[in-house]
């Protein structure tokens, strides 16, 4: 039987991450094709009136949500639609929620070896850098989606406070704009709900967050 560490249990482990991985992504496709996004989202604004329904309906919205694949901005866009600005405590609470599932699970399947081993590798250098609480704040500011930095906290090893605390801080902007995007809608539109200026702006602060610490680290200086 291979022994994890040997050349032999490295390649077994890259092919089993490599085929899991290629497994989750093919149900990721196959759900993001399948589920109807503006049927669901706005189905949300049929239920204002019924608030036990609409509560467990966007706990399912949010928690099913990585599963899709929709950018967070995208659901708070139909939480605005349905609620309009009163609704942003909702769409920020759900933010926080629909990112703990995929962190958790790369939490748990944290490994040294294969592909994951060398996404850890790299997220823990990046952590180590600029700390976990920047870290996870920088990366939520950058366009990205925000499964991918949910996945490289948790290989990282980002802690739990950390994690949802730089989530708030971070997923904030893009929250914001979604529901008021969706709030001054007609009709909810499933297109980009975040403007230009703004996503050039977060991308801009995100940069200004990390450059110190990264440019410590690169220099060889204890990050302040």
């Amino acid at each position: 039987m291979p022994v994890p560490g040997t050349a032999t249990g490295m390649e077994r482990a890259t092919r089993r991450q490599l085929a899991g991985l290629a497994g989750l992504g093919l149900v990721v496709l196959a759900a993001a094709l399948l589920v109807p996004t503006r049927a669901v989202l706005a189905g949300l604004a049929g239920l204002t009136d019924r608030p036990l329904l609409l509560a467990g309906a966007l706990a399912a919205v949010y928690l099913l949500r990585p599963v899709v694949a929709w950018p967070i901005s995208l659901v708070s866009a139909g939480v605005g639609y349905a609620l309009g600005l009163a609704g942003l405590p909702v769409a920020l609470a759900g933010a926080v929620l629909t990112t703990l599932p995929p962190y958790l699970l790369a939490r748990a399947g944290r490994t040294d070896h294969g592909p994951l081993g060398w996404a850890a590798a790299k997220g823990e250098a990046y952590v180590g850098a600029a700390g976990d609480l920047r870290g996870v704040v920088g990366a939520r500011l950058a366009p990205v989606h925000t499964d991918v930095i949910s996945c490289g906290a948790g290989l990282a090893g980002v802690g739990v406070r950390s994690f949802l605390v730089g989530t708030v801080l971070g997923e904030s902007p893009w929250v914001v704009a979604g529901v008021v995007a969706g709030a001054s809608m007609g009709s909810l539109s499933t297109g980009p709900v975040t403007p230009l200026p703004l996503v050039a702006g977060a991308a801009a602060l995100a940069a200004l967050l990390l450059a110190g610490p990264i440019y410590d680290r690169l220099v060889g200086r204890p990050a302040q």
